[in-house]
């Protein structure tokens, strides 16, 4: 059973996101709250596996509440909820400790497959936020070009077209149609470059294939 926490100040929103998880078999809530401080503390208290988390929160906001989270408790999972315009925080919260980002108006069966993933050690991204995210980071102090080229460099020539396709923002499965392959065996070669590249999640992969000049 996967224990879930939510944080959102909005109590809609907090009610959707119940009655989504709910459906689950696999899932059970285990608290709701209004606040990411409130989210650290009952994280110190509760045993979760999985923090849903939005991005605008007062007292402290998703991205303070991953990093603490990502601190306190680093077997807690985060999935970020976030709006279109908030792209810069996505960014950041690549380094505070999120494992998966969810647009807030997405499809409820794609918040149960980003909890499941990031439950199981992957990360969850929705492509339009990935493609969103790379488009917008093409001036945001990433490696230069020619330290990027260099790291794909230690790529094959297959694992270099997978690169490539996750720069352009596409699902696992819209790889494995492009290339010919089953999603299985693209997340294989997935797994493979991120741990080549020394990466933790497939935006930062995107990331690194558009300062290679790879996802134009």
């Amino acid at each position: 059973m996967i224990r879930v926490l939510i944080a959102d100040d909005e109590p809609l929103m907090r009610a959707g996101i119940k009655a989504i998880l709910g459906t689950a078999d696999d899932i059970e809530l285990v608290a709701e709250v209004g606040d990411g401080r409130e989210a650290v503390q009952t994280v110190r208290e509760r045993r979760v596996d999985v923090a849903v988390l939005d991005i605008r929160m007062p007292r402290l906001d998703g991205l303070a509440a991953a990093r603490e989270l990502h601190s306190v408790a680093p077997h807690v999972k985060v999935v970020m909820l976030t709006t279109f315009g908030e792209d810069e925080n996505i960014v950041r919260a690549l380094s505070d400790g999120a494992a998966g980002f969810l647009l807030k108006d997405s499809a409820p069966e794609e918040l149960l497959r980003a909890v499941r993933a990031v439950h199981n050690g992957e990360a969850y991204l929705s492509p339009m936020v990935t493609s969103r995210v790379v488009g917008m980071v093409a001036t945001s102090g990433q490696p230069k070009r020619q330290e990027a080229v260099r790291q794909v460099q230690r790529l094959t020539e297959r694992e270099v077209e997978v690169l490539a396709l996750l720069g352009q923002g596409m699902s696992n499965a819209d790889i494995g149609q492009k290339l010919h392959m089953s999603e299985a065996t693209v997340k294989t070669y997935v797994s493979r470059l991120l741990a080549k590249l020394g990466l933790t999640n497939r935006v930062q992969a995107a990331l690194l294939a558009r300062d290679a000049g790879m996802a134009g």
